[in-house]
Parts: structure tokens; sequence; C-alpha cells
């Protein structure tokens, strides 16, 4: 079997929420909203008002998992799960934004046996509130996860969410649309900013919506950490760096330059709209994860889907760091059956489990490294080569800082800029002055 990059300790350390080669595993970020992309099936209701958990042989999933491809693959995994172990899993579905927006609620009030979540700083967020179960117990039991990934599942040494995949972000564009308009991949800023002319002469914007808060951050983190390097991203999310430091406002400044050859009118925009700009060839290209273009791309379109690394801004820090979210489950303390719901993740941490799902799912990639990856298409191959030759792993903004700071301040500053970004010096400062609050309360 061919094996995930993410699995080879050799070619990755643990970093907080995150994969390095360089760095330890330290503090992260959750926010209110990420993408939908994850599945299974779909039950009425909101968060508040999510199905009994299970009891005996059925344990109940709380889904963060709306869009038809993931949940269509998840699915498919939960029914090989009851065919093998003769249980039955219940799973509630709910809209991916409106999980993330009520997850603190959901925790504390009745929630399901296990429910999906990410890893770093946004499963660690939880597991120091104490509303998360412990299941050093279950990591006992699981094997092809390197020291880096279950780093990433832990906090202060107890192990709390089990890992099933992960995806890169980059710059996503068609194979067929560069062939045919003679466009190179670009390496550079200045290459890049010159493709983004010539696309837009050629009246093919930058795919770009922001409707949802987050999509944008995947921007300024690329900017960010191209043009000041990964330790300073990972200070500035933690909140050691002052958001008025120059190199902030340098990082707008480029991403001004670069919001010119951008679709106007990104707030009122979701990423499934500028997805499908890319599949409509209206767009030529867009800063994505993995699977948002593959969602929106019929299945037989798919191997058209191609990808380059975001731009080196400074040479010092080059295309050095990758951002590669990582997605799984966890067990709620308040939920009502710990047993049944440990089976499960003791089958969901098998590389069988992972394989089923990503049959469904080839917009993702296997993160136990004894997963069977020779059948991955060659997106998927690119994507394991981009992460495996990176020198430092982030996960997102929402993910790699506070969940506080993140959706109470920088969804509505980053959407602030985007409409109007002319001021970055009343952003900067104000942003700053969030900043110092926020970051003077205790987590708790």
């Amino acid at each position: 079997m061919a094996q995930s990059s993410f699995g080879n300790p050799a070619s990755r350390q643990g970093e907080g929420g995150r994969i390095s080669r360089i760095a330890p595993l330290s503090r992260r970020g959750l926010l209110r909203t990420s993408v939908a992309a994850a599945g299974a099936v779909t039950l009425p209701g909101l968060l508040a008002a999510c199905s009994k958990p299970g009891d005996g042989d059925t344990v109940s999933v709380g889904s963060n998992a709306s869009d038809a491809v993931p949940k269509k693959a998840y699915a498919a995994a939960f029914r090989a799960y009851e065919k093998e172990s003769g249980k039955t899993v219940k799973v509630s579905t709910q809209n991916h934004e409106d999980f993330q927006e009520n997850i603190n609620r959901y925790l504390q009030g009745r929630p399901d046996d296990v429910f999906m979540w990410f890893a770093g700083y946004r499963m660690q967020y939880f597991a120091q509130k104490g509303l998360l179960v412990d299941i050093s117990d279950v990591w006992k039991d699981l094997t092809g996860f390197s020291q880096a990934i279950k780093e990433q599942s832990s906090r202060d040494g107890k192990q709390y969410f089990v890992p099933y995949y992960y995806y890169p972000w980059a710059v996503f564009h068609r194979k067929s649309l560069f062939t045919k308009r003679g466009y190179e991949q670009p390496r550079t800023w200045d290459e890049f900013i010159a493709l983004a002319k010539q696309m837009k002469k050629d009246k093919l914007p930058i795919a770009f919506g922001d409707k949802d808060g987050w999509p944008a951050m995947g921007t300024f983190d690329y900017i960010n950490l191209r043009a000041n390097g990964y330790e300073f991203h990972k200070a500035l999310m933690a909140g050691e760096e002052d958001w008025t430091d120059r190199k902030v406002k340098h990082v707008f400044d480029l991403w001004r330059e670069l919001l010119a050859y951008c679709q106007p009118g990104a707030n009122g925009r979701t990423w499934q709209e500028a997805a499908q700009g890319l599949q409509k060839r209206t767009c030529g290209m867009a800063v994505f994860g993995m699977p948002h273009p593959g969602q929106q791309f019929p299945e037989e379109e798919r191997d058209d889907i191609d990808f380059f690394a975001f731009p080196e801004i400074s040479p010092e820090f080059g295309q050095d760091a990758v951002e590669a979210p990582i997605d799984g489950f966890l067990i709620a303390r308040k939920s009502k059956n710990v047993d049944a719901a440990k089976d499960l993740l003791r089958w969901l941490g098998t590389p069988k489990a992972e394989e089923v799902y990503l049959k469904g799912d080839p917009n993702n990639v296997a993160v136990n490294d004894k997963a069977d990856t020779s059948g991955y298409s060659a997106l998927q191959k690119k994507s394991v080569e981009l992460v495996a030759n990176a020198k430092q792993i982030s996960q997102f903004m929402d993910r790699d800082t506070r969940p506080d700071f993140a959706s109470t301040v920088m969804i509505k500053a980053i959407q602030d800029f985007i409409g109007n970004p002319k001021d970055v010096d009343g952003l900067v400062n104000n942003i700053q002055r969030q900043k110092k609050t926020i970051f003077s309360q205790p987590v708790g």
C-alpha cells in the first residue's frame, strides 16, 4: 500500500494544531465557521434540538457534513461500520455553518455521542474547557498515525480526537483553460500578479467569495506566510504580535493589489458560487481548499482540476508553508453512550474506514499512513506531494487562533477590508484594540 505523507514521521513533526518538520505542537484556534465539507444521513432540526443520544448498540453522530459529496461518502462509511459491528449509527446532519456557530451550546446541551470537528487548537480549546471525553484508551488500539498526528489529537498528553482526512489549500484552476489560453503556473508574486492582470484582460477574474466569513482567511494566511514567515504567522495568531505591526500592514497592502483582479462583491458571494465560476470557466483561478472546487465539479470533469502552491513573496520564506486542515471525530463529555462512541471511533481510526470514505469523496487525502492510496487521482497525488515537501504545515486562521477572536473580530475585519481596502491603518488599529481585550481574558 502507498503511504500518506502525513503518516511519515520523518517528514513531519508536531506543532500546535498543525504538522511541521520543525516546530512542536502548541496553540491553535477555532471559530464559528468552516467549509460545508463533510456529510452523512440527514435529520432535521438545529443543534439545540439534536437527536437523542443512543444507548446499547446504537451510537448517535452529530454531523457538520451538509454538502452532497462528503455526505454520501460518510453514509457509506457508517454503513460499513454497521455491517462489521452489528451496531446502528444514527446521524443528525446540520448545516455546516449552523454547526460551527452553535457548537458551544451543542456541547453544553444534549450532544450526540460522537461529533465531527477539527484537529489542533479547535479541539484543544474544548478539551481545556472540559467538554470532551479523554479517548487515550482508544488510541492504544490505533495504528498508522505518526507521532505528529497523535500530538495534533492531544492536549496535556491525553488524546481527544481521531483524525480522518486532510486537504491542502492552494491556487486552483482548470488545466484545460490554462492550456487553451497559454497560461503558465506562477512561482513568484510578480508572476502571479502578471497572470491575474492577463486574466482580467481575458475577462477571467480570480474567483472570490466571502459571504460565509471564513474563506478569505486562507488568502490572508498565505500572504502572511509568504511575506512574513510561519513563525510570525504562529505568533500573530497566538496574540503575541501586534496587528499594527508594519508586517501586517504589508500583508493588507499586498492583498489590496490582488483584490483588483478578483471578482467584485465577494462579501455577497458564497464559496460554492465562487467555485462554480471555475467550473463554468467564467473565472481563471481561486485560492481554495482541495474539496471546494472538487465539490462543484461533475465527476467527469474533476480530472481537469489542477493547482499550484501559493506564490513566493519573500525569498527568505519561499513556498515553505502549506495550509492543510485536518478533520475528524470526538466524543462529547455529555455523551450518553461513551462505550458505543469509543467503539465507533476505534473503527473510524482504521485505514479501512478512511479508504471507504475516500472512495466516495476523492477531494481529500487519507491521514493514516496504512491507508491504500494506490487509487488516488492525479490531484490527490499532487496534494500529498505538496504537503510532503512543505517545511511547515498550518491549519487555517480560524483553527490557529482563539475562537472568540476569529469569530467576533477577524470575520468582520476581513469583510470590512474587502468592502473598503483603502483604510488599512484604521483596520489594523481596530483589530489590535479588540485583540488586547480578548487575549487578556482566560480561554475557559
